[in-house]
């Protein structure tokens, strides 16, 4: 048998780049996988596809996940159509140069990298603690490091950068990776968090800075395969000997030592706080707000 017969893996932002490898590297070691895009087609095809080369179940959803409603139809949707989930790979992430607002009103970089990957984890931790050591693996990037959690200005209303939003929402991935292990510290959930590397793909190609445009050709040509990068997810999701492990972040399928700001406690409480209730605190407030008391996903 495989490493992860008989388990059911679904994967984020899954129908091109990491997310596909990861998925498709997933069903290679025998996961029944669920992926989702916003685009029917390209699921489907994405979805023809890994069956084609790895012989097992793939199941397709549909969502955009910008959307906080459409988050909660895909946890819906998974609940009724998935018998079981035994591991959530947030993948899904963007980069979007200039500021771009959702129909909720909440910030793009932040609603997809943070606020989606918090409320889809919420919705199915339960049946992932039905699961026999459930695992929840979030992907972050070695941005973290040069991200600040700004809970006065968290979507980026006063001031807005491309590169601030998104180191800080990478950041925001692996405080609430820390926070999730601890609240899940009595169950057998595990969740860590991954770097992925610097891989080739079309990611921020929707929006791109200056800086993109004028170094990501120059570097393609030495950055990961889509396959590579996705090495560490599919390693974190499936290894046997990390089913006891939580509250890790890992690169080159290795746990690392992430930075300082990541292991502030306080700073992920108050962000699991203000995540669990975003429409409270998306706007700018001078003197700080209240904020509701701490939830459990």
């Amino acid at each position: 048998m495989n490493a992860m017969t008989g388990r059911t893996v679904l994967v984020t932002g899954s129908t091109g780049g990491i997310g596909k490898a990861t998925a498709l590297g997933l069903a290679r070691l025998g996961a029944h996988v669920a992926i989702t895009g916003r685009s029917p087609d390209r699921c489907a095809d994405a979805a023809e596809e890994i069956r084609a080369l790895a012989g097992t179940k793939v199941d397709c959803f549909t969502a955009d996940l910008s959307v906080q409603a459409e988050v909660r139809r895909l946890a819906s949707e998974a609940l009724d159509r998935l018998e079981r989930v035994d591991v959530l790979v947030n993948n899904l992430g963007g980069y979007w140069n200039t500021r771009h607002v959702t129909v909720d009103g909440f910030e793009r970089t932040f609603a997809v990298n943070h606020l989606a990957p918090f409320l889809l984890t919420s919705l199915l931790i339960d049946r992932l603690q039905h699961s026999d050591h459930g695992r929840v693996v979030t992907v972050s990037s070695q941005a973290h490091t040069q991200g600040r959690i700004d809970f006065d200005d968290l979507q980026g209303i006063r001031s807005y950068s491309g590169a601030r939003a998104y180191n800080q929402s990478k950041l925001a991935n692996i405080l609430f990776t820390y926070e999730l292990s601890r609240r899940m510290s009595r169950s057998s959930v595990a969740a860590n968090a991954v770097h992925p590397g610097v891989v080739s793909t079309a990611f921020g190609a929707e929006d791109p800075g200056r800086t993109q445009r004028l170094l990501v050709p120059l570097f393609q040509p030495f950055m990961k395969s889509t396959e590579r990068g996705a090495a560490t997810s599919v390693h974190v999701a499936s290894a046997a000997e990390l089913r006891d492990v939580s509250g890790c972040y890992f690169a080159k399928s290795k746990p690392r030592k992430s930075s300082a700001r990541s292991y502030d406690e306080a700073v992920s409480a108050q962000l699991w706080q203000d995540s669990a209730d975003p429409w409270s605190a998306s706007q700018p407030s001078d003197p700080p707000r209240s904020h509701l008391s701490p939830q459990s996903p």
